[in-house]
């Protein structure tokens, strides 16, 4: 039996991963290109021209294909590849997970404050909620009743517990974020798709991004 392409298929709505050989669809996945000096750059948003490799979003794949040189083979081509790029990439991904929640901040599509997030879940108009990932118990606890009183369970909305309340402080423009609710529209849907991708990325389980609450470590993104 042939073995599938590993480069851009055209057409194709799923691509290969050049570490385990199993197709994935491209949102849950990361796609590289060579890009000048023969670098391997990582296509965060899919966007670079030229044809690109792709490998499933979870970090030990990324060292993984580091390690064994996939690039090189892959591409038919001597490539570098920072021994760094499993982080880098996490990084990268954090970042666009919080200019996700600037755009939909500046689309009208978040509230911030305890008392508007409170008025948010009663109004039943919410995508998600976002939690400061050093907040503290307490406020939690309390929005997750109010999401029990209007939608019978806490989890029926997915809670983002990624970033420190000074990374949500920047991308949202405003001082001391604690609590933040997305209400439903396309600009909230792109950050929470954006937060699923990075929890599987960090937790490498598959299902990670289809879970009701997607947290892990702070990002180092400033």
């Amino acid at each position: 039996m042939a073995r599938p392409a590993l480069l851009d298929a055209e057409g194709s709505s799923e691509r290969t991963c050049i570490v385990t050989r199993a197709k994935g669809l491209p949102q849950n996945m990361i796609r590289f290109v060579a890009g000048p000096g023969a670098i391997v750059v990582p296509d965060i948003r899919r966007e670079l021209p030229g044809r690109g490799v792709w490998v499933t979003a979870r970090e030990s794949h990324v060292a993984e294909a580091v390690k064994r040189q996939a690039f090189s083979r892959c591409f038919r081509t001597k490539v570098v590849a920072s021994e760094s790029l499993a982080a880098e990439i996490e990084a990268l991904l954090a970042k666009d997970c919080l200019q996700a929640l600037s755009l939909a901040s500046k689309a009208g599509q978040v509230v911030r404050g305890f008392a508007k997030v409170e008025e948010a879940i009663a109004s039943g108009v919410i995508a998600g909620l976002v939690h400061a990932a050093d907040c503290g118990a307490d406020g939690m606890r309390k929005l997750g009743q109010s999401l029990r009183r209007r939608y019978g369970d806490e989890r029926a909305r997915p809670r983002v517990e990624l970033f420190a309340s000074g990374q949500l402080d920047l991308a949202l423009g405003r001082a001391n974020v604690i609590h933040a609710a997305l209400i439903e529209g396309p600009a909230s849907e792109g950050f929470l798709q954006r937060c699923r991708k990075l929890t599987l990325y960090r937790s490498g389980s598959p299902g990670a991004e289809s879970q009701d609450r997607l947290s892990g470590p702070g990002s180092n993104w400033e």
